[in-house]
């Protein structure tokens, strides 16, 4: 499900079907985006494309944290990336972008 409403943001799925501590990929705009739910139940939204390996993966990812930061690993070199920066911890010259995200009457939307 895609629906893109007035204000550009759009529709990716239900908040309920986003597990926590995983995640999943939406075209949005024609991006591909990696969403992500921790268990605190926040959302978070980053580039599909890791910028190491340039394999869209980062959906795939391993959800965590770094000194309270929440994190997603990338699952193809182990980089890890800041889910609010989108900063790679490991290597800060590497960064995946990171989209605006709500969830709004049960819907993850995404922000174009």
């Amino acid at each position: 499900m895609s629906i893109i409403d007035t204000l550009g943001w759009t529709v990716v799925c239900d908040y309920a079907r986003l597990l926590p501590e995983s995640g999943v990929c939406a075209l949005v705009d024609g991006q591909q985006v990696a969403i992500f739910r921790d268990f605190s139940g926040h959302v978070y939204a980053v580039g599909n494309r890791d910028p190491y390996s340039g394999a869209y993966v980062m959906s795939r990812g391993i959800v965590g944290s770094r000194n309270g930061e929440p994190t997603v690993a990338s699952p193809m070199h182990k980089q890890v990336y800041s889910l609010i920066t989108g900063v790679c911890l490991d290597d800060p010259a590497l960064a995946v972008p990171i989209y605006p995200v709500r969830v709004d009457r049960g819907l993850v939307e995404v922000g174009a």
